[in-house]
């Protein structure tokens, strides 16, 4: 594993997620000669006949894109009077009905919903936290900021101080203001600057000046860290991310640990965090779910790639083995086909 995050080489010049169009390299499409009016007639057939047809909500919402699902279920509404959530949610059950859910929502309602998900009860779910800041562009944050601020009539900054303490907390917030700086430029001799000041901060003294790490990794552009990580391990001799291992623990290393894979590789954390939910005894579906719904029309197609050339097989095969029944069908659906 640690081979991929290791190899630095052309990092610089390689394509980023986050500045990704949606649809570019995702595996659901919007779908040509789309009527919302017959596509919510034959969901409503599906749900109100005897026993509800999974497989035609499946093939139906697995097969619009997210922008036209939301037309379906104006639709919907408008042919039953009632709302496409609500007889989702009286129909199915378990994951199945969590991910048909997500599929509905619009993307940044469904991240500002995880969000709460994960703030929700006694503790927090920080695994949910970082994924979700770590990966997303500032555009995306603002999305969900907007929605939660709709929703609950509060800033969702304020919330997250109430859950979160330390410096964990001080590096999420940042995050979640959606400040990144968004130049493209890179300043080689800022980048190297930066790298000393991290090297100062972590290997080069005794104790480690987290504050500097928070810092550099949450607020400067994702061009100019790339060539930072460049940097760094000319002057460590060992890269960043294994620096932030060697030298921190808990919930800010892995925060710190994931904005440095997503700086090099959104597609490449997905596939590792897509294994991880996968391996083992049990299934993270909630994980699961979030990953291939949130990346389906932004770089699913790219995760995939990822995925194999990580573990030697395929992303779909790896949904195969691990689920089965409607919701295992419905997430091969969104994943597309086989590599």
């Amino acid at each position: 594993m640690a081979s991929l995050w290791d190899d630095l080489e052309g990092l610089v010049d390689s394509p980023s997620s986050f500045s990704a169009k949606s649809g570019e390299r995702g595996t659901i499409t919007p779908k040509a000669g789309f009527n919302a009016g017959e596509d919510a007639e034959a969901l409503k057939e599906a749900i109100e006949g005897l026993g509800t047809k999974e497989k035609i909500l499946i093939d139906v919402l697995t097969q619009r894109s997210n922008a036209q699902r939301q037309l379906i279920c104006e639709a919907y509404q408008e042919a039953t009077g009632r709302t496409l959530l609500e007889d989702l949610k009286g129909d199915t059950d378990g994951d199945l009905q969590d991910l048909l859910v997500a599929l509905i929502t619009p993307p940044a309602a469904y991240d500002c919903h995880e969000v709460m998900r994960a703030m929700k009860g006694a503790g927090t779910e920080d695994s949910t936290l970082i994924e979700i800041f770590a990966s997303r562009s500032n555009q995306q944050i603002k999305a969900l900021r907007d929605v939660y601020l709709q929703e609950t009539e509060t800033q969702v900054t304020l919330a997250m101080r109430d859950e979160l303490s330390g410096d964990f907390s001080k590096a999420l917030l940042l995050l979640a203001e959606g400040q990144r700086d968004e130049s493209t430029t890179v300043d080689v001799e800022k980048a190297k600057e930066d790298a000393k000041t991290l090297y100062d901060a972590g290997e080069n003294k005794w104790g480690t000046d987290e504050s500097k790490f928070i810092d550099i990794l949450c607020q400067s552009s994702i061009p100019q860290l790339r060539q930072t990580l460049v940097e760094y391990k000319i002057i460590s001799g060992k890269t960043l991310q294994q620096s932030i291992e060697g030298e921190m623990s808990g919930e800010l290393e892995e925060l710190l640990v994931a904005i440095v894979k997503c700086v090099k590789s959104v597609p490449a954390y997905f596939a590792e965090c897509l294994h991880e939910s996968m391996k083992g005894g049990g299934t993270d579906e909630s994980t699961l779910n979030r990953i291939m719904v949130s990346r389906s029309e932004i770089d699913l197609m790219d995760i995939r790639a990822e995925f194999k050339k990580l573990y030697d097989y395929s992303l779909h095969s790896a949904i195969e083995s691990d689920l089965s029944g409607d919701h295992g069908d419905c997430v091969k659906a969104i994943c597309g086909g086989d590599d």
